[in-house]
Formats: structure tokens, C-alpha cells, sequence
């Protein structure tokens, strides 16, 4: 059976597990929202925590914890410290059980993470966190010189940047390096072109890779331009952006401290009012991502396309078999990988709805009011694309082969390599003897030289496929 504790806020009583290292404002969010039964992101928690530790020594720095109605002696600063670290390494995870669909500001988590580093500060310090007059407060010293209204977007921020220059921009560096790889392996395999699904002039399968790989450097770009697009950091306008309560250098303070600490360049907002009322930047933020998506899955679907087969598609690359690809169908083999990116690319476009909503209609006056849920799809996405980069990288990049021979046949049997003969004999003939080719079932040369359209010298230039897939000049 739970055991539990009464404690008491500003309005009044409230019972919770005896245990937690919550208090009441926490519990009483948990009873408000019981809705998604999900709680915040643990990237989330865990750059609350960090904020709240940056916070805590930008304080201490300024003579914030260390003077005035309620100092905090050594021991408890470095309580405070260790409980803040505490939380930015995980290990309180689930004392954070307020679901993600809140109060719009995210008041409740913050109140959430003040209470928890607090009572776990008490402990540490050697006091009882249980008693009614605390002598590290979760107002007056964990959330000194902060609102809700600066330090949750400023964690979002964190979270957010941390995880997509961590997590993200590593993956889709592996995948860039293994397509730039493979693009040099196959520099000479020649193959057919198609454009609208449909035969083109030929180019080498190392092209059509360098191609990819140039797409996912661009990715590269766009997912550091994400990181820059939230570097300004709200902390240190508190409530409205006047930065009442605060120190007027709590904001570059904060904002070198936590860059220090996670070697993204964050700094203060260059206007405060605009930093606490708008989550612009988070929208661009997750407009990049939305396009880095659009890359994987582009990519994704080519290669499923090229993979097709392995007798009646193209199969022009081989991917490597993972698992059976059909319950009733023996011996069948699905690109999953590349299904499974695709589908995570989509559930980014549909949190990039929710995020432009959320900026477009969550922010009145002073404050956006949506901010939780955009937290929530902004960790989603940069956890869904990074997991799935790594996973396209290792499970179908690495032992993605080339199929020469199949591409070969294409080639040869292609009706538009007749665009080389176009500075020989002229669009318009070279455009009959296409379809006279497709009308009897001959190739391109067979039909040439049994026509004797061009001397064999000039139909050997005209129809050199390598020649096709470089430029004339440079």
C-alpha cells in the first residue's frame, strides 16, 4: 500500500506519495492533468536540471544565494549544486510524472524541478527534507532570480540544441561519409537515368550516390543552421522580459555558463521581451528539421526504389536482408529500413504542424502558452531523425552493394541513349528511330546499324555510354 504525506502551498492542503521528493505543486498538477499519461521528454528533465545548476552557480557568482534575507552557507550551495547535477544526469527521472499537456508556460514542471532539487538538495546538505520550513527553498533559492516564463523555453532551448549537435548531427555525418563512399566505390558502374520513373540518359551509379551524398551534407548544414536558430536564451527577463527580481547580468552569466558546459554557443537574448513572449526561434528550429527529414526519406525512397526486386524491379543495388518480408509469401524480403524512415519523416512533418500552430497561435502580449507541446515535438523529432539516421547508416548503408550487371542491362537496352545521336542526325530523327526501336523490340545500335543511319565511327561516338555521363567540358 502507498503511504502518503500531507503538505501545504499557498492553497492549502495536499496529500502525495510519502516518499516522493516532489511537493505539492507538483501533486497538484498530476491530479489537473491526467490526460496523455506521458510525462515531459527526459531530455527535457534533464536540461531543467542543467539550467537549474547554472542557475544556482550564476547566483552564487553574483552574491544572489550567498546574501540578503536567506544566505546560503557552503554546504548548502554545494548541496544545491549536487541536486541540479543530480537531475541533468537522469537519476530523478521519475519524480517527474506531470504530463506533458499542462499549464502552457510549463509553470508545473518548473515548480516540479524546483521541489525535487530542493528536497534532494535538503537531504544531501544533512537536513530532513520533510520539514515545513526548508532551509533551501524551491522559490527562494532553486528558482532565484527566474520565472517560469524564462527558464522553461530557455530549458526547451537547451534540450533541443543539445540533442540535435549530440545526437543528430553525428548520425547524419555517419550516413554522408558511407554515401560519399559508396558514390567513389561506383564511379564507373554505369547505369540508366530516369526522370518521372522514366528511362533517361545514362550516368554512373557513383553520380546518382555523390547526389545523395550532397544531400545529406546539405542536411548536415541546415541541422547546425537548427542550433544557431535557438542560441539566444531567454533567461534573465523573468516574467514579462523586464527582468524584475533578476540580476541585470544573470542573463550573459547563464547563458556562458551553460555554453561552457555543453559547448553549444548559447548566449543572451539580444531583447528580452521578444526572447519570453515569442518561440519564433523554435519554429525555424523545427522548419530545418522538417527539411532534414525531407532528405532522409528522399534518400530512403530511392534507394527502396533502386533495391526493387530482385527479379521484376530494378535492383540496381542490393540492400542487405534483415528479416522476413512477408507472412504468407516464403522467401520475400522488404527494404524495411527505408519504410521506416520514411515513416518517421512523416510524423516530423506532422510535428511540424503542431509546432507552427503552436507559434502561430500560443503567443499573446508577453507569453506563448503552448510551450510544453512544442517541447514535446521538437525532442521527438530530433530523437526520432537521430535514431533513424543511425539506423539507415548501420542496417542498410553499410552493406548496401552495387549490382553492375543489372544496372549494364538497363543501359543497353535504354531507348533514350538515342540523345547522344541528337548532334549527329537531329531531334526529330532521333526521336523516330526511338520509336521505331520500341515498335520492333530492337535496341538503339541494333536498329542504327541495320539502317546504316550514321558511319560506325560516328554512331560508335554517338552512343558511348561513358561519354554520356560527363561533360562535354568543364
Amino acid at each position: 500500500m502507498t503511504e502518503y504525506r500531507i503538505e501545504r502551498d499557498s492553497m492549502g492542503e495536499v496529500q502525495l506519495p510519502k516518499m516522493a521528493y516532489y511537493s505539492a505543486q507538483t501533486q497538484r498538477a498530476v491530479e489537473n492533468f491526467p490526460i496523455s499519461g506521458r510525462p515531459i521528454a527526459p531530455e527535457l528533465i534533464h536540461a531543467l536540471g542543467l539550467v537549474k545548476l547554472c542557475a544556482a552557480l550564476a547566483n552564487t557568482k553574483l552574491g544572489r544565494l550567498t546574501k540578503g534575507r536567506a544566505p546560503l552557507n557552503e554546504k548548502e550551495l554545494d548541496a544545491l549544486y549536487q541536486a541540479a547535477q543530480e537531475v541533468a544526469d537522469g537519476k530523478f527521472d521519475s519524480e517527474f510524472p506531470i504530463d506533458v499537456y499542462q499549464t502552457g508556460s510549463g509553470t508545473s514542471s518548473n515548480m516540479n524541478a524546483n521541489e525535487v532539487i530542493s528536497n534532494r538538495a535538503l537531504e544531501i546538505a544533512g537536513y530532513d527534507r520533510f520539514e515545513k520550513d526548508k532551509k533551501i527553498h524551491p522559490n527562494d533559492h532553486v528558482n532565484c532570480g527566474q520565472s517560469t516564463n524564462d527558464t522553461f523555453p530557455t530549458s526547451i532551448h537547451v534540450a533541443v540544441a543539445t540533442q540535435i549537435q549530440n545526437r543528430l548531427i553525428p548520425a547524419l555525418e555517419k550516413c554522408q561519409k558511407l554515401l560519399a563512399a559508396k558514390a567513389e566505390e561506383w564511379k564507373d558502374v554505369i547505369k540508366i537515368g530516369r526522370t518521372h520513373l522514366a528511362d533517361a540518359t545514362p550516368m554512373t551509379l557513383g553520380q546518382e550516390f555523390g547526389g545523395f551524398a550532397r544531400q545529406f551534407e546539405l542536411a548536415i548544414k541546415r541541422a547546425k543552421e537548427a542550433v544557431e536558430q535557438i542560441c539566444e536564451l531567454p533567461a534573465g527577463g523573468t516574467a514579462v522580459g523586464s527582468g524584475i527580481n533578476c540580476d541585470p547580468k544573470y542573463g550573459e552569466t547563464i547563458a556562458a555558463l551553460l555554453a561552457e558546459k555543453t559547448g553549444v554557443p548559447f548566449r543572451e537574448a539580444a531583447n528580452h521581451f521578444e526572447a519570453n513572449a515569442q518561440r519564433d526561434g523554435l519554429v525555424a528550429c523545427h522548419a530545418l528539421l522538417k527539411a532534414v527529414a525531407s532528405t532522409m526519406s528522399n534518400v530512403a525512397n530511392n534507394i527502396r526504389w533502386l533495391g526493387s526486386g530482385p527479379r521484376c524491379g530494378y535492383y540496381e543495388v542490393i540492400l542487405k536482408d534483415l528479416q522476413p518480408g512477408s507472412s504468407i509469401m516464403p522467401g520475400k524480403v522488404n527494404p524495411v529500413i527505408c519504410e521506416s524512415v520514411m515513416q518517421l519523416a512523416a510524423k516530423v512533418v506532422g510535428n511540424d504542424a503542431t509546432m507552427a500552430l503552436s507559434g502561430v497561435s500560443g503567443g499573446q502580449f508577453q507569453l506563448n502558452i503552448l510551450m510544453p507541446v512544442m517541447a514535446d515535438v521538437a525532442l521527438d523529432s530530433v530523437r526520432i531523425l537521430s535514431g533513424g539516421a543511425e539506423v539507415f547508416a548501420d542496417k542498410l548503408l553499410e552493406g548496401l552493394r552495387a549490382n553492375p550487371e543489372k544496372c549494364a542491362a538497363a543501359v543497353e537496352q535504354s531507348l533514350s541513349i538515342v540523345t547522344g545521336l541528337n548532334p549527329y542526325i537531329g531531334y526529330e530523327k532521333a526521336a523516330a528511330l526511338a520509336k521505331k526501336a520500341f515498335k520492333c523490340g530492337k535496341t538503339i545500335r541494333q536498329l542504327c546499324e541495320e539502317e546504316q543511319v550514321l558511319p560506325k565511327d560516328q554512331l560508335d561516338e554517338g552512343l558511348d555510354v561513358v561519354r554520356m555521363t560527363k561533360p562535354l567540358s568543364k
